[in-house]
């Protein structure tokens, strides 16, 4: 297991500026992060898991120590084979942490050798969510400043 080795992980539906911030700050401190695309079967994701895993990769790949890796079982399983021993979670708002908190419970109580480290996003990205751009994205608004310009292209060429 590499100790400088951490997994990024979500559903990224899509990316945005404030995954970018957090998972350019998580290359500067490790070095390599993995950021896990997961399929996530309690959403309904506006592109699939394939599409989310290329958009994700276009938009990281200045990013030389980050890779792009989809994946649909849980989490701590990714982790193991994923040779990492850490997880970062975004944290946007007091009102993810309780949510974030019960996941990382939950994960130590599953393996408890692997530690969950919480980042914030720039304060002026936190209140960006994937949710909220597809919403004003198929309201015809613009989301020029919340994604990046391969995002804009994707949901541009997504019939709603």
């Amino acid at each position: 297991m590499s100790e400088n080795k951490v997994i990024f992980p979500g559903t990224f539906d899509p990316i945005t500026n404030g995954h970018v911030d957090l998972i350019e700050r998580a290359a500067k401190m490790f070095a390599h992060v993995v950021v896990g695309v997961a399929k996530n079967t309690r959403k309904k994701p506006h592109f699939d898991l394939a599409t989310r895993v290329k958009l994700t990769q276009e938009v990281l790949s200045p990013i030389k120590n980050v890779s792009v890796v989809g994946f649909s079982h849980l989490l701590v399983d990714f982790i193991r084979e994923q040779g990492a021993r850490a997880v970062i979670r975004g944290l946007r708002a007091v009102s993810d942490f309780e949510y974030e908190f019960q996941l990382a419970n939950m994960n130590r109580r599953l393996a408890p050798d692997i530690e969950t480290l919480f980042l914030t996003p720039g304060e002026q990205f936190s209140f960006v969510s994937s949710s909220l751009v597809s919403e004003i994205a198929a309201l015809g608004g613009d989301i020029s400043s919340f994604v990046p310009k391969e995002v804009i292209i994707a949901m541009k060429g997504r019939t709603p």
